[in-house]
């Protein structure tokens, strides 16, 4: 079971530095499985992920406070209205943007509303 809860941590930090470039692909929620994943199956990599540069401060943030930077929030703001905006500029049927509307106007209060890290 270890070897598994470590792949499949290996996979979320490829997917979290994918989300680095990737504007719609998200980081935090990969880092946060990743850090879950790494303290299920290997201390020294949970040890390392945590205490990254980059990667680390936003695993505590959220971990201490339930807490996501403000850069953070405008990032995926920004990606949610990305989504939006392609949905729409697709033509996607009305029903449709209806429960993107609600589940993106859902997925931005919850974010805002989370402290500050």
């Amino acid at each position: 079971m270890r070897y598994l809860y470590a792949s499949l941590g290996l996979l979320c930090v490829g997917l979290a530095l994918l989300g680095i470039a990737l504007p719609l692909l998200p980081t935090v929620p990969f880092l946060l499985l990743a850090s879950f994943f790494f303290a299920k199956s290997s201390e020294r990599m949970h040890n390392w992920l945590i205490s990254h540069a980059i990667f680390g401060p936003m695993i505590l943030d959220w971990r201490e406070h339930g807490a996501i930077r403000p850069a953070a929030k405008k990032a995926a703001t920004a990606s949610v209205a990305a989504v939006f905006m392609i949905s729409f500029l697709f033509g996607a049927p009305s029903h449709v943007l209806v429960i993107q509307l609600v589940v993106l106007g859902g997925v931005m209060v919850f974010i805002w509303t989370r402290p500050n890290g």
